[in-house]
């Protein structure tokens, strides 16, 4: 019997998009409403599956699975499933949406409240339209378990994306929106290829996940076919060096939408190489592991220096992103439980994090009418709330002991010590730099004296506050007790190892004295 739980899931915010869309011209107060209504509604759902999810021992990987016949020629099926992965993605992806929502409500109403000045006055309506159709296809990404219909997923997520930084972003949108398309589309083109190669050589005349692994030829084909989804993937992620789109797309995408890029649609790079290119291609992975894992190490601390050197506060917090997704790559191509566990739970806290901090810079942007850090000395004297917001966001990001990024960065480089000690201890530097960019970039901004152009900002209001405090209350509710989401993540992580052959390495104990066999 098929399970329809995964189908109600996009089919809300999917109705919700229309309904927004039909709305008349000038209905743009009920566009916010009914967003915000679908929007809580829709993360409410994805936490009742999580509930019901199971993570006992011998528990299914894929749960709440459910497949239709598509195209069947090809044997393409629209086919959903969960595992702990996909899972706590799909409901990082679903809280970050209603915080965007809460936080965009008055960003374009008219040019005077938009996120800058130079933004033309766009449609509310069409904003949380494009948002909730985004919705959609994130969730569809990360539960699809055809590969086809993930390819399609992956590509249908650029074009709400395209228009949220096309339309309604900052003076160079039009550049920005340009260079995100054709950068994705360069590596979905790749990724189309290698669907294609995957069905041939696979000789399952499926696209069926599950019936793909295992049944990829190995040698020279293998490590075609893991190239052309690696590169679209790191291009997704981004992964040094296929990142440069990100720092122009972050830097004008409205602060909303730079949230959801870089909080949700990033990840799916990081999953792609989780789900696909390790159980799909597992002589491969390995092959292709140390050279991954050194421009992991790179990005971490190439994207540090460049993020200290940057007067934007957007570029700035996406150049931040690009450090961390250095990290995650550490923890996956590692190939240990630990690093696995944690790359995903960093992918989750990064989202948490790294929202957090674009959404209460877009406040501080909307405010002043500009991006540069210079212009917003002494912020929180007039604004406290804002600067304490600040504060907790920035501390996150440099992965604070005490708060939910501190254990995921723990974990990817425990896992990567106990196969790559020297790669492992080179990336502990960029724990020191993130403290250097963060801190200076909170000095700057918040401390010092007062600019006259801040002294006139009103303080955080009660709208505001409530779009931040979930992710807050969650960045620190996981920092102190991580233990339900890494339950539902471990045993995904576990079963991904076990197809690429992978155990943990079995630490070495120091001999005893008396313990050598009877030789004095």
């Amino acid at each position: 019997m098929h399970n329809l739980s995964l189908l109600g899931l996009l089919a809300v915010p999917l109705l919700g998009s229309v309904a927004i869309f039909a709305l008349p011209a000038g209905r743009d107060q009920l566009a916010k409403q009914i967003a915000l209504l679908i929007s809580v509604l829709t993360f409410g759902y994805a936490i009742v599956l999580g509930v019901a999810f199971k993570t006992t021992e011998g528990a299914d990987r894929f749960q709440f699975t459910g497949s239709w016949v598509w195209i069947k020629n090809l044997g393409v099926h629209f086919a959903f499933g969960l595992d702990g992965i996909a899972l706590v993605l799909i409901a990082m992806a679903t809280l970050l949406v209603p915080c965007v929502v809460l936080s965009s409500w008055r960003s374009f109403d008219s040019v005077e409240d938009a996120e800058e000045l130079q933004a033309p006055t766009r449609s509310p309506k069409a904003f949380f339209g494009l948002v909730m159709l985004l919705e959609v296809f994130m969730i569809g990404v990360f539960a699809a378990t055809d590969v086809f219909l993930f390819y399609v997923f992956f590509e249908a997520m650029l074009v709400p994306m395209y228009f949220i930084i096309g339309s309604f972003g900052g003076p160079r949108r039009q550049y920005a929106a340009m260079k995100f398309f054709l950068y994705s589309l360069v590596g979905g083109l790749l990724m189309l290829a290698s669907v294609i190669g995957v069905y041939v050589s696979s000789g399952t005349s499926s696209f069926a996940f599950t019936d793909l692994v295992g049944h990829i030829p190995t040698g020279a084909t293998q490590k075609w076919l893991f190239l052309g989804f690696f590169i679209a993937f790191a291009i997704k992620a981004p992964l040094f060096p296929f990142h440069t789109w990100l720092p122009d797309a972050g830097a004008e995408a409205p602060a909303g939408g730079a949230a959801l890029l870089v909080g949700v649609l990033d990840k799916v790079g990081t999953f792609g190489f989780l789900r696909y290119c390790l159980p799909l291609f597992p002589e491969a992975s390995r092959y292709f592991a140390r050279p991954i894992l050194i421009l992991s190490v790179i990005g971490v601390l190439y994207a540090a220096f460049l993020a200290m050197g940057q007067r934007d506060m957007k570029r700035l917090v996406a150049y931040t992103s690009v450090a961390h997704f250095g990290f995650i790559g550490l923890g996956i191509f590692a190939f240990t439980t630990q690093g696995g566990t944690g790359a995903v739970l960093y992918m989750v806290n990064h989202g948490l994090a790294t929202g957090l901090l674009f959404i209460v810079v877009g406040f501080l942007v909307a405010r002043g009418k500009s991006r540069q850090i210079a212009d917003f000395s002494g912020t929180a004297k007039v604004t406290p709330r804002m600067g304490g917001v600040f504060l907790i966001a920035g501390l996150a990001a440099l992965a604070l002991p005490g708060m939910s990024t501190f254990i995921s960065e723990f974990l990817t480089l425990l896992g990567a010590f106990t196969r790559h000690k020297a790669l492992a201890i080179i990336a502990t530097t960029g724990i020191i730099l993130a403290a250097l960019y963060v801190l200076l970039l909170y000095q700057r901004t918040m401390q010092g004296r007062l600019s006259e152009k801040v002294s006139g900002f009103r303080d955080l209001n009660a709208r505001e506050l409530l779009a931040v405090t979930p992710l807050i209350v969650l960045i620190f509710a996981l920092g102190i007790y991580p233990k339900p989401v890494i339950d539902i993540i471990n045993p995904a992580v576990t079963s991904t190892l076990h197809d690429i052959g992978q155990t943990d390495p079995q630490p070495q104990h120091a001999a005893q004295p008396g313990n050598d066999g009877g030789h004095k």
